[in-house]
């Protein structure tokens, strides 16, 4: 069976590739657009069943799975900043604070109108950030196409005093949740206990020691 990952994202082809199972990526065409009457979660498991029905429309009898992260802080949500002043307004805000972080899975086949989704939460306590440290990290670029204008798995680590969750889902795709989901579908995705305690992947051990 043909498994697709409907990602732009390097993080979550790497995360995908852990698994180490056959896959290829296609790019989703579908677009993003924020309601904020929805909740985070309601948006991110929109988004992640639009990428993975906009690839699988196109590829009938393959399994595709789509993913997507969205930040909730409050009732208000938080995608990717658009610009450096949005991505300072965003870290601005976050700082000495809690939020939580939102990654949904989709897996679709169009062939027989397969669709389950779920989504996995990580409650995300930031360091209280001057105003240099703010602009310091801003200059890294490492906001660009990141939910809440942070990279945990890189400099970004810096920010954040500790978090609750899977440190995956914060990164962009659950495996543990991901592995459950593809299992129930008859893929063969080997045991990955070993995963989560070799961490073999940046900062994980710092957050899930």
């Amino acid at each position: 069976m043909r498994l697709i990952l409907a990602s732009t994202s390097p993080r979550r082809r790497d995360l995908f590739a852990l698994l180490q199972i056959p896959f290829e990526v296609v790019a989703p065409p579908f677009q993003e657009q924020i309601r904020q009457e929805c909740s985070a979660a309601e948006e991110a498991q929109r988004f992640a069943l639009g990428k993975a029905r906009s690839c699988a429309q196109h590829d009938p009898d393959s399994l595709v799975l789509g993913s997507d992260t969205l930040i909730s802080v409050g009732t208000d949500v938080l995608g990717k900043p658009a610009d450096l002043e949005e991505a300072r307004a965003t870290l601005q805000r976050l700082r000495g604070r809690e939020h939580v972080i939102h990654t949904a899975v989709a897996i679709c086949r169009r062939r027989d109108d397969l669709q389950d989704l779920a989504v996995e939460t990580v409650r995300v306590w930031m360091n209280n950030q001057s105003d240099a440290e703010v602009e310091a990290y801003l200059q890294t670029q490492e906001w660009m196409g990141k939910a809440g204008a942070y990279s945990i798995q890189g400099s970004g680590s810096r920010v954040i005093a500790r978090i609750e969750g899977d440190y995956t889902a914060a990164v962009g795709l659950p495996l543990r949740l991901v592995a459950r989901m593809l299992r129930l579908r008859g893929v063969d995705v080997p045991d990955i206990r070993g995963l989560y305690q070799t961490r073999p992947y940046p900062n994980w051990a710092m957050f899930n020691p």
